[in-house]
């Protein structure tokens, strides 16, 4: 108890983020070709792979969640407010945030404690702490509202890129445990049908629903947890069908089309593709971590190819006269090892 009154006066005087000012974003009518995304950085790890994402010299970079690990028991916050800061302190963390524009949303351990939702206590003072670390602007939407869920445009029309980020953690119902904890497919949790369970809240659905209304020729969905993939029984959308059933018919009425999904949170890198019940073919991109790996043999029927086990960056690079993108999952050194290319002109509803 001593040790951490120590520590919360000695970190009471400090911002995180202070040391570190955030590059701003591209111009509104920049057209993006180079994306780069990566999820789950300890800041207690070592972090070499920055070092590629900056010789990719994306023009944006996503930050999926778990930027740092932070979980806390108590209203202070202390471990997540000394995780910013050291985080603040990692070279090429410090440099991401300085030299490349980045658009980041949380995901459980920079939200405040594992695979937490709604019910977390001091989710205002953790969303504080992230829009000091991250430089949120005092007049930023997100400053007056609940949640983190955040989105922008980028490009002429013809090429234009809306970058989507949801909040899958502020409004988040809880999520209902497994019988046969570590057992294949039931690993933490299990499909919940109840109607009034939620993923994203009303007020989200409703900001989501006008944001896929824009014109947009690529739509990037950032979901901190897996969107489209099955198989397994760790956090993602299907423990909650409903809501995923609601996604997917969202995006066929508001007929937007170009929706590619990026997700973290897993340790591992992989493409997934969904083909029923959606308007075409929703494919997904995870990408986890900058500095976390696990080698999981999960079957994933829907899975494309292999799992990469290994730390890695994701990367999403634009062909605007070929009408095509190509996904990529990178090792520290910054190779690709796994690869996606998608045609622009089959992302749209028949």
């Amino acid at each position: 108890m001593q040790r951490r009154l120590f520590l919360a006066a000695s970190l009471a005087a400090q911002i995180p983020g202070a040391s570190t000012s955030a590059a701003p974003p591209p111009a509104a009518d920049r057209a993006l070709t180079r994306i780069a995304l990566g999820s789950c950085a300890d800041q207690r790890d070592r972090q070499p792979i920055w070092e590629a994402i900056h010789g990719w010299r994306p023009d944006l970079m996503l930050m999926a969640g778990d930027n740092v690990y932070g979980d806390s028991f108590a209203s202070d916050l202390l471990e997540l407010r000394e995780a910013y800061l050291v985080a603040d302190r990692v070279p090429g963390y410090a440099r991401m945030k300085r030299d490349l524009p980045v658009m980041a949303i949380w995901d459980d351990h920079d939200y405040g404690v594992n695979d937490a939702g709604a019910e977390f206590p001091w989710k205002q003072r953790s969303k504080d702490l992230f829009c000091a670390f991250w430089g949120v602007a005092a007049d930023d939407p997100r400053r007056g509202r609940e949640g983190l869920h955040h989105a922008r445009i980028f490009g002429p029309p013809g090429r234009r890129v809306q970058v989507v980020l949801l909040d899958t953690r502020w409004f988040r119902s809880p999520l209902r445990r497994t019988d046969q904890r570590g057992a294949a497919g039931r690993e933490r949790y299990l499909p919940d049908d109840d109607p009034e369970k939620t993923m994203l809240g009303e007020a989200q659905w409703r900001w989501l629903a006008e944001q896929l209304r824009q014109p947009a020729d690529l739509r990037l969905i950032v979901s901190s947890i897996q969107v489209v993939v099955e198989g397994h029984g760790w956090e993602r959308w299907g423990n909650l069908p409903r809501e995923r059933e609601r996604l997917y018919a969202l995006i066929a009425e508001t007929r937007a089309s170009g929706v590619v999904f990026l997700s973290g949170d897993r340790h591992l890198g992989a493409f997934y593709r969904q083909t029923e019940g959606v308007p075409y073919p929703l494919h997904e991109m995870t990408s986890s971590g900058l500095t976390k790996s696990y080698r999981s043999r999960e079957p994933g029927p829907n899975r494309l190819g292999e799992i990469l086990g290994e730390v890695n960056f994701g990367t999403v690079a634009i062909d605007w006269r070929a009408g095509r993108v190509d996904l990529a999952l990178r090792d520290v050194l910054g190779a690709p090892q796994r690869q996606l290319a998608l045609e622009l002109g089959e992302l749209r509803a028949r």
